[in-house]
């Protein structure tokens, strides 16, 4: 609430460098924000006397809106790729897999392997815990195992991390970009 959206008959003011001007009436308090040519603003609501301050109101959102456009900027977004292997995939099939999950893991991408054991190759997960640990092998350079290969159900899954690498968001762009190009 801002200047005569509040109606409270007495509040607690505190100037826009800080200190505190004691509890007054909002009337006296109105006065004191136009002769200083700012706001008041309500800061703590539920407090008796509520808490209210002196302060370009404007000035404040803009700043706060700049602040947050600053933060969605520097976050980084991780999204989940998945590679999909079989229990008896070729030595080709692997390969281009790997290529794909190192790219994935390049961008900053998590990667979860998962191997899908159809009929009964279910009796046979050590077979899926050879290609697995195979996958892992071609690809520790960039990676690191978050969570190991565990059977769930009939799938075996593993998930991938990027190895944690002092980059600028800059650097890692164009490791992806000339992955790509050597991938093409």
């Amino acid at each position: 609430m801002i200047n005569e959206e509040i109606r409270d008959r007495e509040v607690r003011l505190i100037d826009q460098e800080g200190t505190q001007l004691g509890v007054m009436p909002i009337k006296r308090a109105m006065e004191l924000a136009d002769q200083a040519e700012l706001d008041l603003v309500k800061i703590v609501p539920n407090a008796l006397p509520p808490v209210c301050r002196l302060m370009d109101y404007d000035k404040h959102r803009y700043e706060q809106s700049k602040r947050e456009r600053d933060l969605r900027k520097n976050q980084r977004i991780i999204s989940l790729k998945e590679v999909q292997l079989s229990a008896t995939i070729e030595e080709n099939d692997i390969l281009t897999k790997a290529k794909n999950a190192i790219r994935f893991l390049q961008e900053g991408n998590k990667v979860k392997v998962s191997i899908r054991f159809r009929g009964r190759q279910i009796a046979h997960t050590e077979i899926g815990m050879r290609v697995m640990q195979d996958f892992f092998t071609r690809t520790n350079e960039v990676c690191t195992i978050e969570k190991a290969p565990s059977l769930e159900g009939r799938h075996m899954i593993m998930i991938l991390a990027p190895k944690a690498e002092k980059q600028s968001f800059a650097e890692r762009q164009a490791k992806s970009k000339e992955a790509r190009k050597h991938s093409e």
